[in-house]
């Protein structure tokens, strides 16, 4: 069984200094058309998402609501311990979620989210095509043969910075 994994920073989002707290801060305009353009990037790519795994902060779930309109109506699966959570968390939650899906989306935070994507590029050889940093609103789109994290390819990333 193949799965095709979508690794996605959540889009811009307010300052810090201008939301009450961090978990509240939500998009900016630039973030809203970033992630409409990942929703567009997505949809040429014809992905349908089987399950989203998305960290429940504010800016995270405004992401994956402006992707909805174009990848389906996925299982959402939004707990607590994917905000702000680091590399080995996430790649915990996916190895847990690929049981449950053909097709997966993981929208969270850096570095946690941009780590799991390099540490994938970096087992198929492909670093060179990741964004360094991994900036807002980036998706990295793999194929997991037999649904393995131990044997992904990178079949797509999406930067809207370039």
């Amino acid at each position: 069984m193949t799965t095709t994994l979508i690794l996605m920073r959540h889009a811009k989002a307010v300052d810090r200094l201008e939301a009450e707290d961090d978990f509240q801060r939500g998009l900016t305009a630039r973030g809203r058309a970033d992630s409409a353009a990942a929703a567009d990037a997505l949809s040429d790519l014809g992905l349908r998402v089987d399950l989203a795994l998305v960290s429940p902060s504010w800016r995270t779930r405004q992401t994956y609501d402006q992707l909805v309109p174009q990848i389906g109506d996925p299982e959402l699966d939004d707990p607590m311990a994917l905000y702000h959570a680091s590399t080995d968390m996430l790649e915990r939650a996916t190895r847990q979620a690929l049981e449950r899906a053909g097709t997966i989306l993981l929208v969270g935070h850096n570095p946690g989210i941009g780590g799991f994507a390099h540490k994938l590029a970096q087992s198929c050889g492909a670093t060179g095509r990741m964004p360094l940093g991994y900036p807002t609103a980036t998706a990295s789109i793999f194929t997991l043969e037999d649904g393995e994290l131990t044997r992904p390819r990178l079949e797509s990333v999406f930067n809207p910075k370039g």
